[in-house]
Order: C-alpha cells, then structure tokens, then sequence
C-alpha cells in the first residue's frame, strides 16, 4: 500500500478493521464526520455473538477489554401480552453477552494509535481518479487520495455509489426511542416489567420492546407500522405532546408499559427503519468496497453490529493474508460478504414477522420454545 487504507466512518465496523490492520502492522485513516465520539447517543446494549462478533474481537486482540465490559444478566429475555402478562421468560446465559455499544467502541478507539481516527471530516463527495484510486472530497474543503477506501459509512453512505445504485427503501415501520432513568427507584413499575434484561411486549404492526441497561437505565424502543407521513404528522419538537401521541397507539396496554413513553426521560425520538435489498451485490470495482450497514442494511435483527465487525475483521485479514495484491484480497472478501449478508438479511425479515406480523406475540414464543 503506497498510502494508509481509507476508512470512511468510525462506527464499530470501520473501528475494527482499523484495529485489525494495526494489529498486522498496516497503517489505516479513519475519517469521521462527527466533531467527537460522544457528539450524538451510541445506542444501546448489543449481544456480541460467538461466531462473529467475538470472533472479530479475538482478531482484534481485545477479548479481554470486551469481558470487562458484559453486564451481567442481561441476556434474560420475556414476552409479554399488551395486557402485561407473562408468556414467555429465559433467564439463562445464551453465549451472547451485553454490552453498552458505546463502550464498545469506547475500548475500540482506544486501541488505535493516536492519530489514526480524524474526527470533524464530513464527506461531501468521492469520485474515482482511475487505475484503482480514488478522491474523496470533504465538507471543508480539503481532499484526499487513496488506492483502497472503505466505505464504513452507514445506511446513507457517501462511498456506496461508486459501486451501486442501490438506495435503502422505507421498511413501513419506525421506532420511537426512550429512556426511564433510576427505574428501580423511581419508575418501580415499569422497571419490573422490564425485568432484568429484555422485554418485548408485542401486538400485530406494533411493540414496546425495553432493555435494562447500566443501573436502572430502561432504554425503550416503541415500534409502530405507518407510513413516514404518519410520523412527520406529529410534533417532535414538543416531547411531551410527541409521547402522548405515541402512546395513544396503545390505549388498554398495561400502564407500567405505556409509562415506558409517557414518562420518557428524553425527548422521544424517531429511528425510521430502512433497507437495501437482501440480495445487495456489485461488481468488483478496483480500490473501493463497502462493509457493515453501508454494504447490507437490513431489518433489525440482533446481527448488525456483529455483522459490521465481523466484515471489518475479515476485510482485515484478508488484506494482510495478500500483501501486494490488494485486488485478490478485496475479491476473496466479497465472495464471502455477499452470500453472509444475504442470509441475515433474509433473517432479519423473517424475525420482524414474528414480531410484528398477524400472529404477534404468540408467533415469538413459538419460535423460543419450539412449540405451535
């Protein structure tokens, strides 16, 4: 590599390819459009699975800082009715441990080397200059150019058009996010619904789906299917008003479950939840490739992060397993990323009917134990 790799975005998955390439001894640039890593809220709690998100993190050689990072318990899981009955509870530890994503990529940057992550560089456009190098463009003027960039940059990524036309599709579901602070003390009712870890309380086109995170944090997620016109009709901009618009979509749900969005502790906001297709794939172009949301925007489905990692992780050591031959690395990690992405993609839709299609709840709890 005559210049460092160019890593567009310092979410988890670039952050781990940049560790990975450290890791081998080869110099990466993580360009992040936000001024600092606490400039907007990290979301919530991420089970790390075995088979690729601790796998990346063994790669990375972080195992150790991720342990210290698990909170215990949190892997407990319940289904309840609207009506705030118990139908299903698993208390047992799964093999994918939770942690605070912030966190994680807390102990992430700190395993880079000084210098390696530019904050306050927001992408205004990329173009290719040809024979496999290409320039990006940023928001303040100033330019670069590479021989391999990596478009780490999310659902709207700025690099992705270089490789595909592709654009994510409105799913017809949004979330509403919240939080409750000190639940146990001051919010006891809810935080008992809540139980120690997960908590989806479902009906057909709709949810309230909670986690405990640190302390008596309950961080809520309120999913709703309506058109994007629906939600641009309320008022984000009063909370309260916004709350109590929400929670009218629930009206005869148990109150310790509607109190998740009325008595919200932030202002609630709206996460829209979108897609590429589930057979997203491009032609091989020299010198560029995608990974995480960029590449494989998907439903929900517990496999984002682990997945993003995960290709951060193998793009990484393919890179160091073909030195000198960057085409045949990029080439051997798109073989695998396009069919592993197309598979949890099609995971992801099949998991948001059970969520939310014409037999919610019971069609989850079915799925947990087995049973019809």
């Amino acid at each position: 590599m005559t210049t460092p790799v160019t890593i567009i975005g310092a979410g988890l998955g670039g952050l781990t390819l940049a560790r990975v390439l450290h890791v081998h001894g080869i110099p990466a640039a993580v360009y992040e459009a936000e001024a600092s890593p606490t400039a907007r809220s990290q979301g919530g709690m991420l089970d790390i699975h075995e088979n690729n998100g601790q796998a990346a993190l063994r790669a990375a050689d972080l195992m150790e800082e991720f342990r210290g990072l698990v909170l215990e318990g949190r892997e407990a899981t319940r289904v309840l009715a609207p009506d705030g009955s118990v139908l299903y509870e698993d208390d047992s530890e799964r093999g994918r441990p939770e942690v605070l994503r912030g966190e994680l990529r807390r102990i992430l940057l700190e395993s880079l080397p000084p210098g390696t992550v530019r904050l306050g560089h927001k992408v205004s456009g990329v173009r290719a200059l040809g024979a496999g190098r290409h320039e990006v463009a940023f928001a303040d003027g100033s330019t670069l150019a590479t021989s391999l960039l990596v478009g780490a940059d999310g659902a709207w990524s700025k690099v992705r058009p270089l490789l595909s036309d592709a654009v994510p599709e409105y799913l017809g579901r949004s979330f509403v996010e919240t939080y409750l602070f000190d639940g146990d003390t001051r919010h006891p009712a809810s935080a008992k619904v809540v139980g120690g870890g997960s908590m989806l309380a479902l009906a057909p086109g709709k949810g309230i789906q909670a986690h405990r995170e640190s302390g008596g944090t309950l961080h809520t997620y309120v999913a709703l299917s309506a058109p994007q016109d629906w939600f641009a009709g309320i008022d984000f901009a009063d909370p309260a008003a916004a709350a109590a618009r929400i929670a009218r979509e629930f009206d005869g749900w148990a109150p310790e479950l509607t109190a998740l969005i009325t008595d919200g502790e932030t202002a609630p906001v709206l996460r829209t939840l979108s897609a590429l297709p589930a057979e997203h794939r491009w032609d091989r172009v020299p010198g560029v490739t995608l990974l995480g949301d960029a590449a494989h925007l998907s439903a929900p489905n517990g496999e984002g992060a682990n997945l993003a990692m995960y290709d951060g992780a193998e793009l990484g050591r393919l890179l160091a397993a073909h030195p000198g031959d960057l085409e045949a690395a990029l080439t051997a990690y798109e073989r695998e990323l396009f069919p592993r992405s197309a598979a949890a993609a099609v995971d992801g839709n099949l998991l948001q009917e059970l969520l939310f299609g014409d037999n919610a709840p019971h069609s989850l709890v079915e799925m947990f134990t087995g049973h019809e």
